[in-house]
C-alpha cells in the first residue's frame, strides 16, 4: 500500500503553513494522516488555539476513513444528517464534517491519506491544504 513519507508529510505542512502566511490567514495547525488514519505528522503554529490538534485530526480522520473530502462531507451533511451522526458514532466522535479535510491521492488516483487544517475558515484551511499538497507534486481532492 502506497503512502506519504515522513519527509512528504513535513513538506506538506511546511508549503500549507507557508500558503496560510501568504494569504494573511490566521495561525493555522496542519495534520498529516496515512491511508490507514494514522498520524504521520502535525504542527500548530505559534497562536493557534491548544484544541486544534483534536479540530485538524478530526477533519482528516473522517476524510481518510471515509474516503470523502470535508467539503462533501459537509454537502452529505446537510442532505442527510442522519448519515453523518451514523457516521461520526462510528467512528467514535472522532470526525469534524467540514472543509478543511482534504483527500490525498496519487497520480494514479488512489488515496494516500489526508491532510487536516485548522484556524482559519474552513474553506481557507482547504485551499491551504491543497496548496500543501499540490507542492509535493501530489492530487488534493478538497
Amino acid at each position: 500500500m502506497a503512502t506519504i513519507s515522513l519527509r512528504r508529510a513535513r513538506t506538506i505542512i511546511r508549503k500549507t503553513l507557508e500558503a496560510g502566511r501568504a494569504a494573511e490567514m490566521k495561525p493555522l495547525s496542519v495534520i498529516v494522516l496515512d491511508a490507514g488514519g494514522n498520524v504521520q505528522a502535525f504542527e500548530r503554529e505559534d497562536g493557534a488555539s491548544p484544541g486544534r490538534f483534536q479540530i485538524a485530526h478530526g477533519k482528516a480522520y473522517g476524510t481518510v476513513m471515509l474516503g470523502m473530502a470535508g467539503t462533501a462531507q459537509k454537502g452529505r451533511a446537510e442532505e442527510q444528517a442522519y448519515f453523518i451522526t451514523a457516521a461520526g458514532a462510528a467512528l467514535g466522535g472522532q470526525m469534524v464534517p467540514v472543509p478543511g479535510g482534504v483527500l490525498v491521492r496519487d497520480a494514479k488516483g488512489a488515496v494516500l491519506g489526508a491532510v487536516g487544517v485548522t484556524g482559519d475558515t474552513s474553506d481557507n484551511d482547504a485551499a491551504a491544504a491543497k496548496a500543501g499538497i499540490e507542492a509535493v507534486g501530489l492530487t488534493a481532492e478538497i
